[in-house]
């Protein structure tokens, strides 16, 4: 399919500019929709290389999702929505709620809303959901089963005990790749309004009989994220602080793991569904299908940079952090036709090669975790 006019929120952004880039590549027209946000784009935020990247290729139009004469102006003529535009930190989110909601929420609801009311041509919503919806996500009891764990106890972590366990019988559980019909059950004020904005956008196209699909993307990192903001990204974070010559505190017992997946397949897996022909409403894991644990990747980085950094594994805890997570990609495949072709290897090899090539950043990382130590939420 070609020649679609189409909206991207948050289209500035680490993945909406490379999505927009890959879509007027295609002849498609693109128009994004964004803040331009200093967490992101830095005091000076029409400098910005992503920013920068898309000006002049797409029609850019800054603004608010959470302010309707800016959804007006977006959405005339659109024939797919995109919806990217939404605040991204876990650990943030525990404490600047009011704002997540209403940016996620409240930003999402609206432009659901005018879709809804207005004479706007829109037959695809496309958002931006995330795997923070499955909260621990799914795993194996040896006596149990399959089951759900629920958030670990803060009591629990302060001992040293960082594994899940079955709240039947004790056992500690075994992660499995976690599927769509997995139970939703986020652990984190980020996942719940992600949850919601999910809801909405399928819950509305189903209505409105349009297609709309949620995309719950995994942990995704590669040129272009953000090496300033200080809240997303640990490949990001560890990066500069290893270019500082900083050391690295590793959360919990090192072995926590996450499913990091690259920004080409990100993109390639929206370009599926933005593709796709006929109607169709339903929610997709788009990631790598590999665990890796988080000393792995500092090992790596450091490996790649050439530069040896002091590793402290502190047994510190963030409130809202997940143990494990791997997505199970079986339907994406099936449906869309989505399979990851960048490994974690020469992903974090074309992620370094991105970085070093970029000015070094103030690192604020300690100050994120200052802020979340005053809130208790870092322990």
């Amino acid at each position: 399919m070609t020649g679609q006019r189409i909206l991207i929120t948050g289209g500035a952004g680490f993945i909406g500019s490379s999505l927009a880039l890959r879509l007027v590549e295609r002849g498609h027209f693109v128009r994004v929709l964004d803040t331009l946000a200093p967490q992101i784009h830095g005091s000076n935020p029409e400098e910005s290389p992503l920013y920068r990247s898309i000006v002049g290729r797409v029609e850019f139009m800054r603004g608010s999702v959470t302010i309707r004469s800016d959804i007006m102006r977006a959405l005339p003529d659109i024939d797919t929505v995109v919806h990217l535009a939404a605040e991204t930190g876990t650990g943030q989110s525990m404490y600047a709620i009011q704002h997540y909601s209403d940016v996620n929420i409240g930003g999402t609801a609206l432009m659901l809303d005018l879709i809804a009311n207005a004479p706007f041509p829109v037959s695809k919503i496309v958002v931006a959901s995330s795997r923070a919806v499955y909260g621990e996500g799914k795993y194996d009891c040896p006596s149990h089963g399959i089951v759900y764990p629920s958030s670990r106890s803060s009591a629990d972590m302060e001992r040293g005990d960082f594994e899940l366990h079955c709240s039947m019988c004790g056992s500690v559980l075994r992660m499995l790749a976690t599927d769509e019909k997995s139970v939703l059950s986020p652990i984190s004020v980020y996942g719940v309004t992600k949850l919601t904005q999910e809801q909405l956008v399928l819950t509305v196209g189903q209505s409105l009989g349009i297609s709309a699909l949620a995309y719950r993307y995994q942990n995704v990192y590669g040129p272009g994220q953000s090496l300033a903001n200080p809240y997303t990204g640990i490949l990001s974070i560890f990066s500069t602080r290893i270019r500082h010559g900083s050391p690295i505190n590793i959360f919990e017992d090192g072995t926590e793991s996450r499913d990091f997946v690259y920004i080409d397949d990100v993109v390639a897996a929206t370009l599926s569904g933005i593709d796709h022909e006929g109607t169709i409403v339903d929610s997709f894991n788009v990631g790598s299908g590999v665990a890796t644990e988080v000393t792995t990747v500092v090992d790596k980085l450091q490996e790649i940079f050439g530069k040896t950094v002091p590793v402290t594994i502190s047994g510190q805890f963030r409130v809202g952090d997940i143990r494990h997570n791997v997505a199970d990609l079986v339907k994406s495949h099936q449906t869309l036709g989505f399979t990851p072709t960048v490994s974690i290897g020469d992903g974090l090899k074309r992620f370094a090669e991105w970085v070093q090539g970029e000015a070094l950043q103030i690192d604020r990382y300690e100050e994120s975790l200052a802020e979340m130590r005053a809130k208790g939420l870092f322990k």
